[in-house]
């Protein structure tokens, strides 16, 4: 997929606000039983030992709307011995996002812009740190790292708090993966990509 419509030259003059515009049409396109199975690819690969193993610490997000994904994948990685750490906006503003641990769906309560959020202890911005890897939502992601999200910032404030050398994988579509994305000075870059049908690939 070249971009979000038949006319290339067109979309490499897109703003990054048409691009979303695009891409969330197309998602919401998607047939239910078709998220369904991209999610169970989604899970299988992360309970393999490929992207995270047990043992590790792993920065996850609870999938909404039309995201790839799903709670039962959070339990399933879980089930293999991965903690999980989900991110909390704390309405100080455009972030850094807080972190807690997640205890199962039944610990999670609704928060700002759809949101479902661990209602477990707080442990702070800096928790990002301990993370051995980073799953990060986005709409797109380029070849050169570049992840388009919802525009929030939250993305952004916090990755720049992990680790060094930490992976940070986002999480797309196969369609969502393309070769130039439009993309700002304050933009984070991910080292990697992980999509249902071609598993985990690494970036610049």
């Amino acid at each position: 997929m070249a971009g979000p419509g038949s006319d290339l030259e067109a979309t490499r003059a897109w703003t990054k606000d048409q691009w979303r515009r695009a891409l969330l049409t197309e998602r919401r396109r998607v047939p239910a039983n078709v998220r369904f199975a991209e999610a169970m690819q989604l899970t299988a690969l992360l309970t393999n030992g490929r992207v995270v193993r047990r043992g590790q610490t792993l920065c996850a997000y609870v999938p909404i709307g039309s995201e790839p994904g799903s709670v039962q994948m959070l339990d399933e990685v879980a089930d293999h011995g991965v903690r999980i750490l989900l991110p909390i906006v704390t309405g100080r503003g455009p972030g850094p996002l807080d972190w807690a641990w997640y205890d199962g769906p039944e610990h999670l309560r609704p928060g700002p812009f759809g949101l479902r959020q661990p209602i477990g202890e707080r442990l702070g911005e800096t928790a990002l740190r301990i993370a051995d890897v980073v799953l990060v939502p986005a709409l797109a992601v380029d070849r050169s790292g570049t992840r388009l999200g919802r525009g929030a910032g939250y993305y952004d404030r916090s990755l720049s708090i992990a680790a060094p050398d930490t992976p940070l994988v986002a999480v797309v579509r196969d369609p969502e993966l393309f070769d130039v994305l439009p993309s700002e000075p304050h933009d984070v870059a991910v080292t990697g990509v992980l999509t249902p049908g071609r598993g985990l690939l690494r970036l610049h």
